[in-house]
């Protein structure tokens, strides 16, 4: 089982401030499917992949969101137990530091 599958609270710390979200990552037959909800919207993820590695399992994804401003934005994060850290990507813009927490599994 992926160490993602769950439900987390991820912050994104951007120039404008800090972003809350919530994300759901679901495993079913070795897939992982996802969707985040946050600013009024809730967007499928794609391209989700898992990979092991000395500080635990590595993820990484894409969503589309179209609020505050349409973006399509990439995420590369590492989990180690109930605590994520990593960066997310919007296109040219500069990285974004992502955190989060497991709310449940």
């Amino acid at each position: 089982m992926s160490a993602i599958a769950g439900t987390w609270l991820l912050r994104m710390k951007t120039p404008v401030g800090t972003i809350e979200a919530d994300y759901s990552f679901e495993e079913e037959d070795g897939v992982i499917r996802g969707s985040a909800s946050g600013g009024g919207e809730t967007t499928p993820l794609t391209d989700v992949a898992v990979e092991d590695g000395p500080a635990g399992q590595r993820v990484t994804w894409r969503q589309r969101i179209t609020k505050p401003l349409r973006l399509n934005l990439e995420y590369d994060v590492t989990v180690n137990g109930d605590v994520l850290t990593g960066e997310s990507r919007a296109g040219r813009l500069p990285r974004t530091r992502v955190t989060g927490e497991r709310t449940s599994a």
